[in-house]
């Protein structure tokens, strides 16, 4: 019995400082992309909450964001449970310092649609104290925590939890679990979520045929980030045996390495039982001076010992080598081997505490005691080694491969380093090990198959030409080598697409602080450069031929024939795209897909529904969805850039006005914006107000009505330092004519209202510009 909460509410797309940094949303980019992941579950029933994230969303926190109860709620009329994420409670106090109290921050979440605390781990005394202290003040009435009370006792109703032997989910008990159809639904699920991104006819691979396979993942599964533990666990080379019913050559292509203290003459060396030992330097030069080195990108390296297989890791006071994977909130196994300019390398320890503001201790590895122990030392004191490989990873996997029909190399990530909770990526290269290990394995093997293993977009650089298959998979569960035995060897046919856009290289994207995807052209609904692999992608070991797109009743069909000699599954996509509007429109935009299973030459006719509304856009010069008239193309295909069949629909809709700005006009409802603006919060309970970081930042609003020659411009404004707000027209720096002067308030939320006598007309529409001073927080304005 499961209650499914979405997470984490809103734009939570940054993980370093999530705490701290706040993603500005304008209004079209809440409306269409981010309140949109979260909508159709909740409308469906599918899910019954969300949980706050983290960040503040234009200037104000998630965990006492309005739209909790104003927006989410509206979209369905079951009862929800909202939840905080751990700890988050606690933050509108401390980092944050969003409020003085627990009270006054345990009031405003709940009123802004909080239902459940998490906070102070098991004890709910602080927040049950905090809460009747709010009440105690009048922040609160019993009515609010009557609410949140009620929507938590909703969902355990709904679970059963008060039915007498648990009700309808009571007989069901632990026999269940790792039973035979969780086994196949797990292989099932592992199957279709891979994506077969190229194949020059190498796939699928021939059972009689000798194989290799080589990697880092090659035999190792990662438990994902917040993954349960995994009941058992089969790799791609159990997979691959098991398929074949033999054994077969492979190798992890990792480095073993011995690390020599120039100063001393002696070795790392680690323990040789289960629970390792204390690292020291020592004379011992053999197997317990020896270290398989993992590349994971970044510069990060973890050591796993060569004298018991276990992984090196800080326990606050040694480094020991006793884990059997990566592991732990800190990650503690995470090291960078920096190599200086003699040759020499230094051991750094870069578990993920190292980057807390608290951290104060030294993070590079010598020798502290009399016996050698290794501890934490300032750089000035740490030990200078010397790499000595003593066993090549290329070397042997390249050994492996030669001679064998066909490779396989499993290369990708370790799910708790780089790009997991808390931490960013800085770059989107595999590691580049990893690469060079393909590299080395393909000129050795032409008839290579390259399987990467992680959990998001990855640039392949020159990989992508290189190799003649490359195959995607997250870290998929305790079925992934069978999965992926299945694709190899055809006894499955390739059916994921991808969910995101892989992009050619970092120079494609933005700021990762930067969440207007309409102006910076991001994800496939406005990038306009090349894509690696564009949203939707993914190939098939048949092909499909598509017919004419025709319309038939709510939506469109097209007929579907599989061309090829096996049976497939292909995924139809519609997308559509609105020729002309008034605001700047997605190049395309995906409205329905169906998943279609077709025997070779069989052909269905596949209908995809899309109706009118579903071609709204959000229109900010009323605040409210519009469908524009106009030629909307319908675009069908097997991904966002191959598109199959299209047609036009001309669709009756209305015609947005010319912008009314003698009505009160929200700032943030904007056109267009120059640097220095940022959108912020207009009070700490609601409302977005737009604020200008330097001096001359503007705001664009478009198309408006005549500019009355003899009216008044009126703007609410807020903030601390004095300057003006000028009105321009047609551009930033165009004619002038009005300047309204501001002369300061006593905070951030202290508004008030300045006037500025307008000086010339405009006899047609036209652009208006506010030009803003530094400092100056802009909610409304009007121009009359």
């Amino acid at each position: 019995k499961t209650a499914p909460t979405l997470k984490h509410f809103l734009a939570n797309n940054n993980e370093e400082h999530r705490d701290t940094t706040s993603s500005e949303l304008r209004p079209r980019v809440l409306k269409e992309y981010d309140e949109q992941a979260f909508k159709p579950a909740i409308a469906a029933d599918a899910a019954t909450g969300v949980m706050t994230s983290y960040n503040l969303v234009n200037g104000r926190p998630n965990t006492v964001d309005p739209a909790l109860d104003d927006t989410v709620r509206t979209w369905t009329s079951k009862d929800l449970l909202n939840v905080t994420d751990a700890a988050a409670p606690g933050n509108l106090v401390g980092s944050q310092k969003y409020y003085g109290t627990q009270t006054e921050a345990d009031a405003a979440a709940l009123k802004a649609g909080v239902d459940s605390f998490t906070a102070d781990d098991a004890d709910s005394g602080p927040t049950t104290t905090a809460v009747k202290s709010a009440l105690s003040m009048g922040l609160l009435k019993e009515s609010d925590v009557d609410k949140a009370a009620g929507d938590v006792l909703s969902i355990r109703v709904r679970l059963g939890e008060f039915d007498p032997g648990g009700g309808k989910y009571g007989s069901i008990d632990a026999s269940v679990i790792d039973s035979p159809a969780h086994r196949a639904l797990a292989r099932k699920a592992a199957t279709e979520s891979a994506v077969l991104l190229k194949n020059d006819g190498v796939l699928p691979l021939r059972k009689t045929g000798s194989t290799a396979v080589d990697g880092p993942l090659a035999d190792t599964l990662y438990t994902d980030w917040y993954s349960g533990t995994l009941p058992y666990a089969v790799t791609p080379k159990d997979g691959i045996e098991s398929k074949l019913g033999t054994s077969v050559a492979s190798t992890e292509g990792v480095d073993r390495i011995a690390l020599k203290d120039t100063a001393t003459g002696k070795y790392v060396t680690a323990g040789t039982g289960e629970a390792g030992a204390p690292l020291k330097e020592t004379a011992d030069s053999g197997t317990g001076a020896q270290f398989d080195v993992f590349d994971w990108g970044s510069g990060i390296v973890t050591l796993r010992s060569a004298a018991n297989g276990r992984y090196v890791g800080y326990n606050w006071s040694n480094f020991v080598n006793d884990q059997k994977q990566p592991n732990g909130w800190y990650v503690q196994q995470q090291f960078k081997l920096e190599r200086q300019d003699d040759g020499t390398y230094l051991l750094r320890y870069a578990g993920y505490e190292t980057s807390e503001s608290w951290w104060s201790n030294p993070v590079y590895l010598g020798p502290t005691g009399t016996d050698g122990t290794l501890g934490l030392v300032a750089k000035d004191r740490a030990a200078h080694y010397t790499k000595d490989v003593v066993r090549s990873g290329v070397d042997e996997a390249v050994a492996a491969v030669k001679g064998k029909d066909q490779a396989v190399v499993v290369v990708g990530s370790d799910p708790s380093i780089n790009g997991r909770e808390a931490h960013d990526r800085t770059d989107l290269a595999l590691a580049p090990t990893q690469e060079a290990l393909v590299k080395a394995v393909r000129a050795a093997n032409p008839h290579t198959v390259v399987i990467v293993e992680n959990s998001y977009p990855t640039t392949l650089g020159s990989l992508q030409k290189e190799v003649p298959a490359l195959l995607w998979t997250t870290h998929a569960g305790q079925e992934t080598g069978n999965a992926l035995a299945d694709l190899l060897y055809g006894d499955a046919n390739p059916s994921g697409r991808l969910t995101q856009t892989w992009y050619r290289s970092d120079s494609d994207l933005p700021s990762i602080l930067d969440y207007d995807i309409i102006k910076s052209d991001r994800t496939y609904q406005y990038f306009t450069g090349q894509a690696l692999y564009p949203f939707g992608y993914g190939l098939s070991y048949t092909s499909f031929r598509y017919g004419g797109l025709k319309r038939a009743g709510d939506g469109y069909q097209v007929a579907v024939t599989n061309t090829g000699s096996r049976a497939g599954a292909e995924v139809v996509q519609l997308y559509t795209h609105q020729r002309t509007s008034r605001d700047k429109q997605p190049l395309k935009q995906l409205k329905s897909f169906q998943r279609v299973s077709l025997k070779p030459g069989e052909t269905r006719t596949v209908r995809l529904k899309v109706r009118p509304s579903d071609l709204a856009h959000w229109d900010v010069t009323r605040s409210k969805w519009v469908v524009e008239s106009g030629t909307y193309d319908v675009l069908v295909g097997s991904s966002s850039a191959d598109i199959r069949a299209r047609t036009s629909w001309q669709v009756k809709g209305e015609t947005i006005p010319p912008r009314d700005l003698s009505k009160t006009t929200r700032a943030e409802n904007f056109d267009d914006y120059s640097a220095g603006i940022s959108l912020v919060d207009e009070s700490k309970a609601s409302g977005t107000a737009v604020s200008a970081a330097s001096d001359g930042a503007w705001l664009k609003f478009a198309d408006t009505r005549p500019v009355p020659g003899a009216g008044e411009f009126g703007a609410r404004v807020a903030g601390t330092s004095s300057g003006t707000v000028e009105v321009r027209l047609g551009s930033p720096t165009g004619t002038l004519v009005g300047t309204a002067h501001f002369a300061g308030t006593s905070s951030p939320y202290d508004y008030t209202t300045v006037t500025a006598k307008l000086s010339g007309a405009t006899k047609g529409r036209t652009d208006v510009y506010l030009v803003l001073s530094k400092g100056i927080r802009l909610s409304t304005f009007t121009l009359r």
